[in-house]
């Protein structure tokens, strides 16, 4: 397939690696100068694109960059991108990292809110993994262990679509449901950053309780900056999973 990718952070950057070693053609923009974004790109092994050739045709979006910053985003950026192309919302929406967004804050579901600021329909995924799960998680299909990756939108074929790139990188897929149901895979939730096989992503998406995920996710930042050194990425895993009486892996 097509890619563009608008961001190349610590998601983005994967993504592109590992859809491009998938096979698939990709291109990405940032936030950075020509040179910057030329030399990520030969790093990564994709190409390097202005912002308005990287969703040009192409036959999914995927938008990598912090909530905050899709506010940003130039409002005919997509203008001429044809209905039938599938964006991906990748973010996570941290208020210590991002501006205050009042609507969120207040209960809208995250993915919502980026779908509305672009004026199009997007399908959430590739968010609900650390950047080194994602890196380096992947197994081929049938391989015991293989962890999921949630993902949910409005529209199902657009999800056929990302479960089929979300397997090319190594992950098993469960279908979350609707977009509004997105926040269940949102950080503060059991759904996140747990590393889960389906039948335990699909029981952690059921336990999240939307009230108390902003508590949950601002509890646990405030808990891993206040350590004096950060957590290997095991252990990161495992504070997730104690967050969560129920998640079957806190022992």
């Amino acid at each position: 397939m097509r890619i563009g990718i608008i961001g190349t952070g610590a998601i983005g950057g994967i993504i592109a690696k590992k859809m491009a070693e998938a096979g698939h053609i990709v291109k990405i923009n940032n936030s950075g100068d020509l040179t910057r974004l030329n030399k990520v790109a030969e790093e990564l092994g994709v190409t390097a694109a202005s912002q308005k050739d990287v969703v040009k045709d192409v036959d999914v979006i995927i938008l990598s960059v912090p909530t905050s910053a899709i506010s940003t985003l130039p409002e005919n950026l997509l203008a001429e991108v044809p209905e039938d192309v599938i964006i991906v919302d990748t973010s996570n929406y941290y208020p210590f990292r991002d501006e205050d967004i009042e609507e969120i804050k207040n209960g809208k579901v995250e993915s919502i809110w980026v779908s509305e600021q672009l004026g199009r329909p997007v399908i959430k995924a590739f968010n609900n993994l650390l950047a080194e799960t994602l890196a380096n998680g992947g197994k081929n299909p049938g391989e015991d262990h293989r962890i999921a990756m949630a993902i949910a939108g409005d529209n199902v074929e657009a999800k056929k679509v990302i479960a089929g790139l979300v397997n090319d990188v190594g992950f098993d897929v469960v279908d979350s449901g609707s977009l509004s149901e997105s926040w269940r895979h949102q950080p503060g939730t059991p759904a996140y950053c747990t590393e889960l096989d389906i039948q335990d992503l699909k029981n952690a998406l059921k336990d999240g309780v939307k009230e108390d995920a902003p508590l949950i996710r601002d509890k646990a930042v405030a808990e891993l900056m206040a350590l004096s050194d950060y957590p290997s990425h095991p252990d990161v895993v495992k504070f997730n999973r104690e967050l969560f009486n129920k998640n079957p892996h806190t022992k």
